[in-house]
């Protein structure tokens, strides 16, 4: 994985972006301006969006974009016994040409959570995790408070390692007891017993899109 990262941090990713996404991604942009331009938080692939809410609730004081690629998690009615926020958007559209039109667009990330991942767990299968993606030097530019959250320890750890190399700091993969479980899947596997892990960094924002500035750190 070190030499595919150390790749992708080299060369800009090419792949033309949709005008779908372009439109999406203006749409969010219009959105959180109304708000009053908060602090931005990204719930990146946010499925049915219980997660957007929850984090909406905890900082009232941020704008919280929660972005999924499926139409049908989206439009679900998810079940909410609270007042709805107002500080939040469930948003369809493809997450790697959404982080690169963030980046593109200088809005700093405060806090950006990448919650149960597919962890697509196949050798073969590792250009389809985020940290084998050539979009991941993208996601480490946009800064902010970095979480990834799984029931699958080595997503963490690999995730962690690929973090430690962009940003030549330790990244460790923790045991995650949650107060409140804030996803789906989250509560399932809380619910069943599965051990959940998480890795976090502060990164201060402002990077090229290219991902050839190494990433600056904060701590936390």
């Amino acid at each position: 994985m070190g030499a595919r990262l150390a790749r992708h941090a080299t060369h800009v990713f090419q792949k033309p972006i949709t005008d779908y996404n372009r439109a999406a991604f203006q749409h969010s942009m219009t959105a959180w301006q109304q708000a009053g331009a908060k602090p931005l938080i990204l719930d990146a692939a946010c499925g049915v969006g219980l997660s957007s809410l929850h984090l909406a609730t905890q900082f009232p004081d941020h704008f919280v974009i929660g972005v999924d690629q499926s139409a049908d998690r989206i439009a679900r009615n998810t079940h909410w016994p609270h007042p709805m926020p107002s500080n939040v958007l469930r948003l369809r559209a493809d997450l790697v040409d959404y982080w690169r039109l963030l980046l593109q667009s200088g809005v700093p990330l405060v806090r950006h959570y990448i919650l149960y991942p597919n962890p697509w767990p196949k050798i073969g299968h590792l250009a389809r995790r985020w940290q084998g993606h050539p979009v991941f030097p993208t996601i480490v530019a946009l800064g902010g408070v970095l979480e990834c959250r799984s029931n699958w320890r080595i997503y963490v750890e690999e995730f962690g390692t690929a973090l430690q190399q962009l940003t030549q700091q330790p990244v460790a993969c923790e045991a995650y007891v949650p107060e409140r479980a804030i996803t789906p899947f989250e509560q399932k596997y809380q619910a069943s017993g599965h051990a959940l892990w998480r890795c976090r960094i502060a990164l201060a924002s402002g990077h090229s899109a290219g991902g050839t500035d190494k990433p600056a750190v904060v701590l936390l």
